[in-house]
């Protein structure tokens, strides 16, 4: 029972005192199972489980059956009171780790319940799409380079003020080859998107992931099925308990006011009954503890485990990213390194030198008019 555990040290050898949900506090022998409302002293003598309920201050089977579910059951899972049980310590602290916050279900937009395993299990397909929705934005952006590359290699072929003669036809010529000269710069970005950033987020965690998922999902449902075969079965040990001891309180009660002739041997046969219930809610008990232990401890394991995959993708992204980035600029780069000669050619453009040189080819003679003379 999780309860607060208090005062142990001064009780006698093998008592201990817990704290019930009004506040009361109650006394339990862990070597006889036996409970009491009452403080036992150094003298306390641990009756025989056939009795043990039936001293004044002893707390009943149904007493007994309260206090095993003195903490709230949710979806069949337990969880600590608040008012009776000290704070828990996040097992990760400072980390917002998935193995502290994912303990409980939730109602989705249409009502139905999720497990907080389910939501760690959406986040990563989620993951998986918004990699193959990435993939697709840069194969669309490979397609407007590889169009971009093919649209500039056929303007620099254009034929349009071919005959620009001088430094200025030098440097218009030179501008028309830095097109091409970009196309190709063009088509070696989208051919290096390709291969070093579209491809591998295409074949980061390939067609396998989806399957590790189910893997886990029926693991995890499976955990969490039999937790709630075992609280259906505490729930009905705690019936039959609750049926047994109110049998036997009848019978007691007519043997007593004489209103039946049941002999001491059916009220012992009762009690032998109600205590074998007492037995057999105590196991079953057990069986669910040992149970939500063992999907305690594969949460933990599993949701560390996805939140290792979950850092892993995010850390792949990343990387590829800032691939992205780097051919960028190297694209950036290499584009301004075909200007280089453009701008020197522009620089060197000298309409004196072009107006001489187009003169000595196309001059019609250097001997200028004179006075008509009689």
């Amino acid at each position: 029972m999780p309860a607060e555990e208090i005062e142990s040290v001064s009780l006698p050898v093998g008592w201990k005192s817990y704290i019930s949900p009004e506040g009361r506090k109650y006394y339990v022998n862990t070597s006889t199972k036996e409970t009491t409302w009452e403080r036992p002293s150094t003298s306390t003598t641990s009756p025989k489980a056939s009795g043990s309920h039936q001293h004044s201050g002893k707390i009943s089977h149904c007493e007994l059956t309260f206090l095993c579910f003195i903490s709230p059951q949710i979806n069949c899972v337990t969880f600590p009171v608040s008012m009776s049980a000290p704070e828990q310590q996040l097992l990760k602290p400072s980390e917002w780790s998935y193995c502290d916050y994912f303990w409980a279900d939730k109602r989705d937009p249409q009502g139905a319940t999720v497990s907080g395993f389910e939501v760690l299990l959406q986040k990563q397909l989620k993951g998986k799409q918004m990699q193959k929705e990435m993939a697709e934005f840069i194969r669309e952006r490979i397609k407007i380079e590889e169009e971009y590359a093919k649209n500039l290699s056929k303007l620099s072929m254009f034929p349009m003020a071919a005959q620009e003669e001088g430094t200025l036809g030098e440097a218009w010529a030179q501008l028309k080859k830095s097109l091409a000269d970009e196309a190709e710069v063009h088509l070696k970005f989208s051919s290096k998107l390709q291969s070093e950033v579209e491809k591998p987020l295409l074949t980061f965690r390939g067609d396998n992931f989806k399957k590790d998922m189910k893997k886990y999902d029926h693991h995890i449902a499976d955990l969490r099925k039999q937790l709630v075969s075992r609280y259906a079965a505490v729930e009905k040990a705690r019936k039959a308990l609750a049926d047994r001891q109110k049998d036997l309180e009848v019978k007691t009660q007519q043997l007593e006011i004489k209103l039946s002739n049941k002999t001491e041997e059916d009220i012992k046969k009762a009690r032998r009954k109600s205590t074998q219930a007492g037995d057999d809610l105590m196991r079953c008990v057990d069986l669910y503890n040992q149970g939500q232990s063992k999907w305690f401890e594969e949460m933990v394991t599993t949701s560390l485990e996805l939140e290792r995959l979950e850092v892993e993708r995010v850390e792949t992204i990343q990387q590829l990213l800032r691939q992205y980035t780097t051919l960028r600029h190297e694209t950036d780069m290499f584009n301004q390194s075909t200007m280089e000669p453009v701008d020197q050619l522009l620089q060197s453009v000298d309409p004196a030198k072009d107006r001489e040189l187009w003169v000595k080819e196309h001059k019609t003679g250097d001997l200028r008019p004179v006075d008509m003379d009689i």
